[in-house]
């Protein structure tokens, strides 16, 4: 009878610990199509993120607290701002090793990642390699930037021997690398780390077709800088995203359409003291386009 009874209890507890077992994947699987459905971008490999500088009137920190606040989990940091945060200091390769660690710390407590940094640069071979040290360290994946052409070559054997992209940003004209013929000539015969930054926004201040411009850029975009803006022209200002003249739908598709892989920063350069909303607005409106479009 003791037998019988233990072995019946054994059955009960093998099949409510299988039923919990299911239970908890069915849980977790629904977890992960939420996580999914709120994020669509990361199912094509995208890592939707923003630009510090779009909060450049506030410390590295708060920026990265009103990034968090958009539903957004990178940051592109800029040389120069203030860290904030209890660290003291400003963002860039000065930074020393407790500084660096220090911020790495406190990014991971804040579920925020650096992928990128810039825009920025180096005047000498020595500090081109002190910028890629400091990428390397801080577990950044693409510098942005405006080098001088001179430069590029050296800057190619950096990017394989770093593992660190170097994209090509371009600010309108009359900037170096507003148009997209410029970059491509630039970065020929070049390592296939060295690409171009496609800030949308300032193709169309420069009066280009952005999705022109990432056509004739197709297999050398590595990372981009999201804009949308009010008017074409050199006057035009940020607007939520999908709803100005930039064409977002058109930009989203395209960079589908070639199979981009990488981050995406916003860049939203009006309101400045009050732009958060903004920022959480076109996240919003991205998201939707991409589900609108699968």
């Amino acid at each position: 009878m003791k037998s019988f009874k233990l072995k019946t209890i054994t059955k009960l507890s093998l099949v409510l610990l299988v039923a919990l077992g299911f239970a908890a994947c069915k849980s977790m699987n629904s977890g992960t199509k939420s996580s999914a459905a709120k994020h669509p971008e990361t199912k094509l490999g995208w890592k939707l993120g923003s630009q510090a500088y779009t909060f450049n009137r506030f410390t590295f920190f708060e920026a990265v607290r009103k990034i968090d606040s958009c539903d957004l989990r990178y940051v592109e940091a800029f040389p120069g701002q203030t860290i904030g945060g209890g660290i003291a200091g400003k963002m860039g390769p000065e930074m020393d090793l407790a500084t660096r660690k220090a911020v790495l710390d406190k990014l991971k407590t804040m579920n925020v990642k650096m992928v990128a940094f810039g825009v920025t640069g180096a005047g000498s071979e020595a500090d081109w390699v002190k910028l890629f040290e400091f990428a390397k360290e801080m577990g950044i994946e693409t510098i942005t930037s405006e080098p001088d052409e001179k430069f590029i070559p050296f800057i190619s054997t950096l990017c394989d021997k770093y593992q660190i992209n170097l994209a090509l940003h371009n600010h309108p004209n009359p900037s170096h690398y507003w148009n997209p013929e410029i970059v491509l000539n630039a970065i020929k015969g070049q390592s296939k780390r060295i690409g171009a930054c496609a800030d949308i926004g300032h193709w169309v201040r420069s009066g280009l077709d952005p999705i022109a411009c990432l056509k004739s850029l197709e297999g050398h975009v590595l990372h981009s800088h999201m804009k949308d803006l009010h008017v074409k022209g050199k006057d035009g200002h940020d607007v939520h995203w999908g709803e100005g003249v930039s064409n977002i739908p058109g930009v989203i598709a395209e960079l589908k359409r070639q199979n981009f892989k990488g981050a995406i920063s916003a860049e939203y350069e009006y309101n400045w003291d009050n732009n958060k909303g903004d920022v959480a607005a076109s996240v919003v409106n991205f998201r939707n386009i991409i589900e609108k479009q699968n």
